[in-house]
């Protein structure tokens, strides 16, 4: 059995709909649907996907658990792990610098590397109410993504923001309860960009 791990903020979580099971232990609480998690079981029965989202976390607080929530995993499962990690937005939100997350994001992409860990790469959601600076270092961290994707094998990038995304609105979510979140269909959505990402891991042509 694959198992994935969904490493990030409350858009890995699943706020505002559900609280992730390191929020709510041990198996989370609230409204299943409202995770990406959720759906890419229901997509794949044969996955096994653990959400380690936090809401509020910063890309350091989230490298910080990068070891526990990932590298013991494998060790307790084996190598047939993937770990999906999207992280930053928070850091914008708070006014920190592009370059900042793009640190973090590199560290824990090269841990993933020296242990042999497949990793799909997000890109930092929309929020609604969003400044144009914030959407700036948002897209500025979502092109070095991208770069960094391009020259390292084992990583593949996931337009996740894009999967969420107003149409014809890009910096806009195209659903949401709150306008900080996707809604269950936006996690929905994400999770069908997600498993594209994640069948290209598992299966490289």
């Amino acid at each position: 059995m694959v198992t994935i791990v969904g490493l990030g903020d409350s858009t890995t979580a699943g706020t505002p709909g559900f609280k992730s099971p390191l929020e709510a232990p041990p198996d989370g609480a609230g409204r299943l649907e409202s995770q990406y998690a959720h759906w890419l079981m229901v997509l794949h029965p044969d996955w096994r996907v653990l959400n380690r989202g936090v809401n509020g976390e910063r890309s350091d607080q989230i490298r910080a658990r990068f070891g526990r929530d990932v590298i013991e995993e494998r060790h307790r499962t084996g190598p047939d792990l993937v770990v999906a990690i999207i992280a930053g937005v928070n850091d914008i939100y708070q006014g920190r610098s592009a370059q900042s997350v793009q640190h973090e994001l590199q560290l824990m992409y090269d841990a993933a590397r020296e242990t042999g860990i497949p990793v799909v790469a997000g890109s930092i959601l929309p929020y609604n109410t969003a400044t144009p600076d914030q959407n700036q270092r948002m897209h500025a961290v979502n092109t070095w993504i991208l770069s960094y994707v391009e020259a390292h094998p084992a990583i593949v990038f996931c337009d996740s923001r894009a999967a969420v995304a107003a149409a014809n609105h890009p910096d806009l979510l195209g659903d949401s309860p709150d306008g900080l979140h996707p809604s269950a269909e936006g996690y929905r959505q994400m999770a069908r960009a997600l498993e594209r990402a994640i069948l290209r891991l598992l299966q490289p042509s």
